[in-house]
């Protein structure tokens, strides 16, 4: 799908626009005005398309649009809804352990949610997340998937996993662009004056205390999967606050700390610093104790197609039980059973699949439209934001030259820009020498509230995107431009949850997580507030599990 994403309310949606003062004669995007309609010559040569998940379908859901009665129906004794990482995890947790009779529906025409990935000539190439890091040694269960799917080769006679050089972020790893110099790393160091050096070195010292930290219940006061943390007010009471006044109160004011630490909520969260509670803010740094037997601590572990690849080993798992395309629109509680509603989107057709158990694995917004006459006591929806994002990839055949400092590394960012920069899907290529590369740009849509960005997001077209992209890029590598061959969008209008102040240790996601009738159970990272793989593959077990102790016992 390319080209314009709404088809529907196109007047209601202008009208609010012009009302807000973000759609005129012309549109300013990040200070680039720009009239409507025709081509910068400039960009002539470059082809490339606008794409993202299924609007129409996700369309027809929130408008609730009428849709045929069903027409044929069919049992099935456990139903995941969603194919995303929680759905996949699930799956191949009930059929590990011994439940075969079961079914992944899937709205798009593909699996993956936000670990979906794109392929060109060039290379495969992330259209989500990207990496994951050294896993902490006590998660047994993860650390079993990567040992399963060779991640993680064997051990050292310590009990440290050997992770696959192979998969290991190759060096070199980060630069940032600063001052006019790329220097090595992304923590500011260039021209940096000492007293904010100071700042730096005292933030990091005080994380690295929170990282061993425990409460008063034993536990680890940031970790991973988050609800294996500490219950001390000590540290849950971080989450009532954001984390820039948090920052300000520890006296924490360098422009060039404040900065990294801004970047750092919006690479992972999708929001700034003051959006964000201090509780997620501290465990970006805190919640990472993984060590092994050939790899520094924190070491990135990438593949071209990103988090794609996990996907893959997931979903290769369970793929004879998955039906992609399909678009459930009704969930309800049937006497004994659950009664879901689902159109087949390839053929227009809809039926009703009569399942003792479902695992609702999506996002909590779709929930809401798919919950038919039942409350959730304590679910708050309101409180649940949605990050929205553009993702690029932009195809070069050769990135210009001279650069002051460092050389291209796998993430690569600019200081002070609107993006969190862009990784090269090139970097694990065993080839010498590739002129040609794909650059994966990320650009969270995060200056207005997540709603806002959202309908100033899907007005925008290609080109007015390529307006925001390619001056960045420019002040990146000077004379890029004519290099570029090629740059496909994909734009996440819900890409994420964000931990908002609150959220993580409020009432709303407690009871999210709540089994409803012992018949629906949930899994998605909106149940952390965080989105990592670790947190997706954990929650499709928990749920999966819930499953499996309804059959045998706890």
């Amino acid at each position: 799908m390319s080209g314009q994403l709404f088809n529907k309310s196109q007047t209601s949606r202008r009208t609010f626009l012009l009302r807000a003062g973000l759609l005129t004669a012309g549109i300013l995007l990040n200070g680039c005005l720009r009239k409507l309609g025709g081509r910068k010559a400039d960009y002539a040569h470059i082809t490339g398309n606008l794409r993202g998940p299924n609007a129409k379908a996700g369309h027809m859901l929130r408008d609730k649009v009428p849709l045929p009665s069903p027409t044929g129906t069919s049992t099935v004794k456990t139903l995941i809804i969603g194919g995303g990482i929680s759905a996949l995890s699930a799956a191949r947790w009930l059929k590990n352990n011994g439940e075969t009779d079961f079914k992944v529906v899937e709205l798009e025409d593909h699996a993956g949610g936000n670990a979906f990935f794109g392929t060109n000539a060039v290379s495969s190439y992330p259209l989500g997340a990207h990496y994951i890091t050294l896993i902490n040694n006590e998660d047994k269960k993860l650390i079993d998937f990567l040992q399963e799917t060779q991640v993680i080769t064997h051990f050292d006679d310590k009990g440290l996993p050997f992770y696959n050089e192979y998969y290991l972020c190759f060096d070199p790893e980060e630069r940032l662009l600063i001052n006019g110099h790329w220097q090595n790393g992304i923590v500011p160091d260039f021209g940096v004056p000492d007293a904010d050096r100071r700042q730096i070195e005292r933030f990091f010292k005080m994380v690295t205390q929170y990282q061993q930290a425990k409460g008063n219940d034993g536990k680890y006061a940031f970790t991973i999967p988050i609800d294996e943390s500490s219950a001390d007010e000590t540290y849950r009471k971080l989450d009532n606050i954001s984390f820039t006044d948090y920052l300000k109160a520890e006296g924490f004011d360098s422009p060039y700390l404040l900065w990294y630490l801004d970047y750092s909520c919006k690479d992972d969260y999708g929001r700034h610093a003051k959006d964000v509670s201090a509780w997620a803010g501290l465990h970006y740094f805190s919640s990472r104790r993984g060590k092994a037997a050939n790899a520094e601590p924190n070491s990135a572990i990438t593949w071209p197609e990103g988090n794609g690849w996990l996907m893959k080993q997931l979903r290769n798992q369970i793929s004879d039980h998955l039906l992609t395309s399909h678009m459930v629109y009704s969930v309800g509680l049937g006497q004994n059973n659950v009664q879901v509603k689902v159109m087949d989107l390839a053929k227009g057709t809809t039926s009703l699949i009569i399942a003792e158990n479902v695992i609702m694995a999506s996002q909590q917004f779709v929930n809401q439209k798919l919950l038919t006459g039942i409350t959730r006591p304590g679910v708050d929806y309101s409180r649940m934001n949605y990050a929205p994002w553009l993702i690029a990839n932009i195809t070069v055949d050769k990135l210009p030259s001279p650069e002051k400092g460092m050389v291209l590394c796998w993430d690569n960012v600019a200081y002070g820009q609107p993006s969190v920069g862009y990784v090269n899907a090139n970097q694990q290529d065993l080839k010498l020498i590739e002129e040609k590369k794909v650059l994966t740009y990320y650009l969270p849509l995060c200056d207005k509230e997540p709603r806002l960005s959202r309908l100033t997001a899907y007005s925008r077209t290609y080109d007015q995107w390529l307006d925001i992209i390619i001056p960045e890029l420019e002040q990146m590598h000077p004379e890029i431009t004519p290099h570029i061959e090629q740059i496909d969008l994909w734009l996440w209008g819900h890409g994420m949850i964000s931990p908002a102040v609150g959220y993580i240790w409020g009432e709303t996601r407690r009871q999210a997580k709540e089994p409803i009738a012992d018949r629906i159970f949930f899994a998605h990272t909106d149940l952390s507030g965080i989105s990592l793989f670790e947190e997706a593959f954990h929650h499709g077990i928990n749920a999966a599990q819930q499953v499996i102790n309804k059959y045998h016992g706890a």
